[in-house]
């Protein structure tokens, strides 16, 4: 740890160094167990080692890593059509990441606007809302905290609470060109959707012609207990963005679009790395064995479990607010300030979670996690509980 403070610029890790990992669980250099319920921030689909993603790297790496976009190659037209079967969209582009995915998405909005809405370019985000670091992504992030060391920032965002539709349409213009919005707010404290406001928000930009964009960057690839978080509220949007679960720890992002929004053109998008063969060969490798164990309602079910366990701790503990969340998103929220007092602990005990502000933690383990894995993880965090009485 010593060495990277004198050599990295990233700051806030864990306190310990990792050194190897094995579905849910990690160790550290002296050998420590972790029962690892941060998943990489919600990207190890499969968990740590998981057979098919060191097989895929293998075996690509073998064959071929890069070629540039320039080039057609067979694992991306591959993943792209796995995506585009599995899901309501006509074409995909690849990138690296999140941020990138939502990039990309927010250019063909602006493009898509300049085109069909007479040179329309404003995004509409939500307050809470969490896109992604780059310029751009910060700039349709709805955390002030998060915007303000890096002002000026990049125009053309506005922001409206999230599950109001009232001042969502109240803020359209004749310069928005669309809405992006997350199913399910996960970096802002996993805040869901309340039965009817995505419906309400897809007819209202169907009725104002609006690009509606989900950033399911963190709801996707079976996450919340269906395959893409917008199935559970039975709307599409015009525009989906991935990354985290989908290649299973590779770098990989994705912006899917149905057809009357692809209107990149040659030259108005690219990227060098974004979708060469070996990120699209794990991310085939890691869709497959996702859909071959039906993993996806395994997240279902072992999230209802997880938040029952939770619950059960909530009635018994006046410290404890509530549980949220859909699958294996989870939050759980302290009415005091303690969460990172408690992530301490946890971490102490060998349980790594997160904390998504002073009052909350985050769950997020990989979608293989077991219901023993749950107990355990439980009564450690009851354990700790305990200790802080």
């Amino acid at each position: 740890m010593e060495r990277a403070d004198r050599t990295m610029m990233y700051f806030g890790r864990y306190p310990a160094v990792i050194e190897r990992g094995q579905g849910c669980r990690v160790w550290d250099v002296d050998g420590k167990p972790y029962l690892d319920f941060l998943g990489g921030l919600a990207v190890d689909s499969l968990g740590h080692a998981p057979p098919a993603v060191v097989d895929a790297v293998s075996r690509q790496a073998a064959t071929l890593v890069q070629t540039s976009n320039l080039l057609y190659t067979l694992p991306q037209i591959e993943l792209a059509e796995f995506l585009v079967s599995h899901s309501g969209f006509d074409k995909v582009f690849f990138s690296n990441s999140g941020a990138e995915a939502n990039e990309a998405a927010l250019k063909l909005a602006r493009k898509w606007g300049k085109r069909e809405r007479n040179g329309a370019y404003r995004i509409i985000a939500a307050d809470r809302s969490f896109h992604g670091r780059t310029l751009a992504t910060l700039a349709a992030t709805g955390n002030p905290a998060y915007r303000e060391p890096f002002q000026p920032l990049p125009d053309g965002f506005d922001f409206v609470p999230f599950n109001d539709v009232d001042a969502l349409a109240d803020a359209v213009t004749e310069q928005t060109a669309g809405v992006i919005l997350e199913p399910i707010q996960a970096e802002g404290g996993i805040h869901l959707p309340s039965e009817h406001y995505l419906a309400d928000v897809r007819a209202l930009c169907d009725e104002k012609r609006l690009m509606l964009i989900f950033d399911e960057v963190q709801t996707g690839v079976g996450r919340t207990g269906t395959l893409w978080g917008y199935q559970q509220w039975g709307i599409e949007p015009d525009v989906m963005t991935l990354a985290k679960g989908l290649g299973s720890g590779f770098p990989i992002g994705a912006t899917l679009a149905k057809e009357p929004f692809c209107v990149f053109g040659p030259g108005d998008h690219a990227s060098t790395f974004g979708g060469n063969p070996l990120a699209c060969a794990v991310a085939l490798a890691v869709q497959r064995e996702i859909e071959s164990k039906d993993l996806v309602a395994h997240a279902a079910e072992l999230g209802r479990y997880l938040s029952e366990r939770l619950q059960e701790l909530v009635l018994h503990d006046a410290r404890l607010k509530e549980v949220r969340g859909r699958g294996l998103l989870i939050a759980l929220e302290f009415h005091d300030e303690i969460a990172r007092q408690v992530l301490d602990l946890l971490r102490d005990r060998g349980l790594i979670a997160n904390a998504l502000n002073a009052r909350t933690l985050r769950f997020v383990p990989p979608l293989i996690v077991t219901r023993a894995e749950v107990d355990e993880a439980v009564e450690i965090l009851a354990a700790v509980l305990t200790e802080l009485r």
